[in-house]
């Protein structure tokens, strides 16, 4: 095995994995160190992919067993759940896509590294791995991307068991009948729908006065709307203040609105928020400086470090803690080291929370625009008013678009409905390239698309005063 690299990257999640296959591409000589056995990093293995396999995998079960496929005209028998088939059905989805990743890598002569990557200088990284002796790595250029972990909430200790974090709570071996789940932004609220859909009473226990605290407020107040009319209980402005576990349930006292209530649940899943996972990294012995107050790595335009030597991208540093995010500055930080051009656009990275339906962002806010004195023009449209979403069934919500009020320039797009998950990226790539209203209704959108709302709600305010 070499221990000279021009780069080495520790951590393999979306930022990770892309930066090295992008590096090796450029003709770095790349390694890639990964503690985990399974590449890939939280993303693949215990985040993004296998909860959105559960979250298809409930949605066709609630199908089924609650009517919609009726309305179609689809008769079914008695409906039930093999809890064990979608699990496994999840782990596969899983294992195809790590494997994918390890083949990428492979493919692009990436040396994969399995262990504990540490810095130990400002061009040497320590792994460490169970069994085998403490290999020692240099390289010219050392890149961070290590990912995040759940916090945790004082009197709310993560016990895996009872008091859950997002890990166990995509692995349980039955249906809790009663789930508690402890914030209510998009990790929460997904996996709270899984198991709503397959049977659990749910209530979502959220400490500030809206959901997804980062959505488009009307966005957030439709999205509650509609998850609470599927049963999610959601109490906003309200706050776990004593928990008291025996063997089988977890007691929470609750002050919301109202007062104190007591509530029982067979599992609570803590989702507040994560954690940068810096703990590990060594950043001490070579002075990497982390901001005081939100422990996260400090670094320049390029994702350079105080240590010139040492970058770190996704999670570790400012801004959203999303995978594509992650993805994005990956590839950028191993331009600048390439010494190639490169930049990531924050402005047009979208957030997605894949409830049903689906809320999306990009860009900024009406509250936004307020604060920051930006004169907008809004055009909002609902999606009972699009031939497509009408036809499928699924024609709750809507498309709100926002322009600059002089120059029509797109400045935010929010939607809740179906899909919109990529319906939104039409509207990141609008805000890239500088695009007005007018550009989005002079493009001929198919017919009949879900995209259609969002030609409309363009139109909308293009007329708008």
């Amino acid at each position: 095995m070499a221990t000279q690299f021009d780069l080495i990257i520790i951590g393999s999640g979306p930022g990770g994995y892309m930066a090295a296959a992008h590096a090796a591409k450029l003709g770095l000589k790349t390694a890639c160190v990964e503690k985990e056995a399974s590449l890939g990093g939280v993303c693949l293995n215990v985040g993004c992919i296998p909860s959105k396999a559960l979250l298809d995998s409930s949605e066709y079960y609630h199908m089924a067993k609650n009517g919609p496929l009726a309305e179609h005209g689809i008769k079914t028998g008695r409906v039930s759940l093999d809890l064990n088939s979608m699990m496994s059905r999840k782990e596969a989805v899983v294992e195809n896509l790590t494997g994918q990743v390890r083949q990428l890598l492979t493919r692009n002569k990436v040396e994969i590294i399995q262990g504990l990557g540490r810095l130990a200088a400002a061009d040497k990284v320590t792994v460490s791995a169970k069994g085998k002796k403490k290999q020692a790595l240099k390289a010219k250029a050392i890149l961070l991307a290590a990912g995040s972990t759940p916090v945790e909430v004082p009197g709310l200790k993560f016990d895996g068991k009872q008091i859950v974090s997002s890990t166990q709570a995509l692995a349980f071996d039955k249906v809790p009948q009663k789930l508690g789940v402890v914030g209510g932004g998009a990790i929460g609220l997904e996996l709270g729908s899984v198991w709503n859909r397959l049977g659990s009473e749910v209530t979502v226990i959220e400490m500030l006065p809206q959901i997804c605290v980062g959505l488009d407020s009307q966005v957030a107040r439709t999205l509650e709307r509609l998850l609470k009319k599927q049963g999610l209980d959601i109490r906003t402005n309200s706050k776990v203040t004593k928990a008291r576990k025996t063997k089988t349930k977890v007691t929470v006292t609750v002050k919301g609105k109202k007062g104190e209530e007591t509530i029982s649940f067979d599992k609570l899943l803590v989702a507040v928020g994560r954690r940068p996972l810096t703990d590990q990294l060594g950043l001490d012995t070579v002075g990497v400086k982390t901001d005081a107050k939100t422990g996260r790595i400090i670094v320049n335009a390029n994702f350079q470090t105080n240590v010139p030597s040492v970058y770190a991208i996704g999670d570790l540093i400012a801004g959203p803690m999303l995978a594509h995010k992650a993805g994005a500055e990956g590839l950028a930080a191993v331009a600048a080291i390439a010494g190639k051009p490169a930049e990531v656009h924050y402005e047009t990275i979208p957030g997605i929370v894949y409830t049903h339906p689906e809320a999306a962002s990009v860009g900024i806010s009406k509250e936004a625009a307020k604060e920051r004195g930006i004169k907008v023009k809004t055009g909002t449209f609902p999606f009972g008013g699009v031939g497509r979403a009408v036809a499928a069934g699924n024609a709750e919500g809507f498309v709100k678009v926002m322009a600059h009020a002089r120059s029509g320039r797109v400045v935010g797009v929010h939607i809740v409905g179906p899909h919109a998950s990529e319906i939104i990226a039409e509207c990141g790539l609008a805000m890239k390239m500088g695009a007005t209203v007018k550009d989005i209704t002079d493009t001929v959108h198919g017919h009949p698309t879900l995209a259609e709302g969002l030609q409309e709600a363009a139109h909308l305010a293009a007329l708008a005063p």
